[in-house]
C-alpha cells in the first residue's frame, strides 16, 4: 500500500507549469533545474501579439539549463487550460491541440542544452483565416521524463504563456449564475452571516478579471450590509468558476435579498473602452428570528385573552345607571306586591247638613 500511494502521488505531481525554473529530481540523480522564458533582453512576463485573421508572426523561446549536466528536452505547442485549482495550466502532453497550440509550430522537437547556458528555439504563430475575433490562450513547453520513485515515470514540465488576440469585435461579458444564498446565525435575532455560492461565467471572447460585490437588504433596503474588493481570478474566454462569498453582520429581517456584482477588468493591463456593464445576480433567503417570534406570539396571546376575560366580566355585572332608571323601577311598582292591594278612596266633599260615618 505506501508503494502504491508514492505512485499516485508522483503521477499526480507529473505536471508542472510555470513561468520560472522548475526542479526535477530522478531517484538517484542531483537535482535538475531549468525555464522557459521569452527570447530577447526586453524581460517580457508572456507572449502577448494582437494579429488579423490570417497574420503570421515569428519569435523566439529561450530554454534555459542552470545545472551542472547536459539537458535534453522535448519542446511543443499547446493549448490552455484552468488546472484544478483555478490557474493557468496547459493541456496534457497526451492532448491534441486545437487554438493557440495548433496555431503554433515549434522549428526544434527536442532542444539540447549545455550546462549554465541557454538555447533560443524560434516557432511560428499563424492565425487561420476562419479563426474567431478576441483572446485565445496557449504556451511552449519544455519537458523532461525522468524515472521517480519506485520506476514511475514523471513528466516535469515548464512552459512559457502566449497570449493572442484576433482582431474583430470584442466583445468583454461576465455572467453570475447559479447564485445560492444561506443564512447561518442564531435563533436568538441577533445578526448572522449570509453565505452567497455562486458561479462567474466568461461569455465574452476577451479573456478577463474583475471586482467582486456582494449586498444584502431586507425589505425597502432596511438592514444593508455590504462586501467589497474582493479580486476575481482571470476567466479566459469560455471559463467559469465557482467562487462564495460571505457577508456578515445581516439581521434577521425575514425576507432578505442578495446580490452579487462583478466589476469587470481585462487582463493583461488592457484597458476596456468603453468599460462593460457589470455583471449581477440576485437570490431571495429568510432569515426569521423564531424565539423572539414565539415569545411575541405568546404575549400577544396572552393579552387578548386577558382583554377578552375582562370584557366579559363587564357584561355579566349590573350597570349602576340601569338599575335606577324609571323603566326599571316602574317595573318593581307593577311586579310588587304592595301594588296590587286595595287602596281605600279617598273621601270627597262634604255636603251641608250631612255627618259623614
Amino acid at each position: 500500500m505506501p508503494t502504491l500511494l508514492r505512485a499516485t502521488a508522483l503521477a499526480l505531481l507529473a505536471t508542472v507549469l510555470s513561468a520560472g525554473p522548475v526542479t526535477a529530481q530522478p531517484a538517484d540523480e542531483a537535482p535538475v533545474v531549468w525555464g522557459v522564458v521569452p527570447a530577447g533582453e526586453n524581460g517580457r512576463g508572456a507572449f502577448t501579439y494582437t494579429l488579423d485573421p490570417g497574420a503570421e508572426i515569428t519569435d523566439a523561446v529561450s530554454v534555459v539549463n542552470y545545472t551542472e549536466k547536459i539537458l535534453t528536452l522535448r519542446v511543443y505547442a499547446s493549448d490552455a487550460v484552468r488546472s484544478t485549482d483555478g490557474g493557468f495550466d496547459l493541456l496534457p502532453s497526451a492532448g491534441k491541440p486545437s487554438d493557440v497550440g495548433a496555431w503554433t509550430r515549434v522549428e526544434a522537437v527536442t532542444v539540447t542544452v549545455s550546462p549554465r547556458s541557454r538555447v533560443d528555439v524560434p516557432f511560428t504563430v499563424t492565425v487561420p483565416a476562419n479563426a474567431t475575433p478576441g483572446d485565445h490562450a496557449g504556451g511552449i513547453v519544455a519537458s523532461l521524463l525522468a524515472n521517480g520513485e519506485d520506476g514511475v515515470a514523471v513528466d516535469r514540465r515548464v512552459g512559457a504563456r502566449i497570449y493572442a488576440r484576433v482582431t474583430g469585435t470584442l466583445n468583454p461579458s461576465l455572467t453570475v449564475v447559479d447564485l445560492r444564498a444561506t443564512f447561518d446565525g442564531s435563533p436568538l435575532g441577533v445578526p448572522g452571516d449570509v453565505r452567497l455560492d455562486y458561479v462567474v461565467r466568461n461569455d465574452g471572447n476577451l479573456r478577463l478579471a474583475g471586482r467582486l460585490s456582494a449586498r444584502v437588504t431586507g425589505l425597502f433596503g432596511w438592514g444593508e450590509r455590504v462586501v467589497t474588493g474582493e479580486r476575481l481570478t482571470e476567466l479566459k474566454p469560455g471559463d467559469s468558476i465557482r467562487a462564495n462569498t460571505t457577508v456578515p453582520g445581516a439581521w434577521q429581517l425575514g425576507w432578505l435579498t442578495a446580490e452579487v456584482t462583478v466589476t469587470l477588468e481585462a487582463s493583461g493591463g488592457q484597458e476596456l473602452t468603453p468599460p462593460p456593464a457589470p455583471a449581477a445576480g440576485s437570490a431571495t433567503l429568510w432569515a426569521v428570528p423564531w424565539l423572539p417570534l414565539v415569545v411575541l406570539a405568546l404575549l400577544v396571546a396572552a393579552a387578548v385573552w386577558w382583554w377578552h376575560r375582562r370584557r366579559g366580566r363587564r357584561r355579566e355585572r349590573p350597570s349602576p345607571k340601569a338599575a335606577h332608571s324609571p323603566a326599571r323601577a316602574s317595573a318593581r311598582r307593577a311586579d310588587s306586591p304592595v301594588a296590587t292591594a286595595a287602596v281605600p278612596p279617598r273621601p270627597g266633599p262634604r255636603c251641608p247638613g250631612t255627618t259623614t260615618v
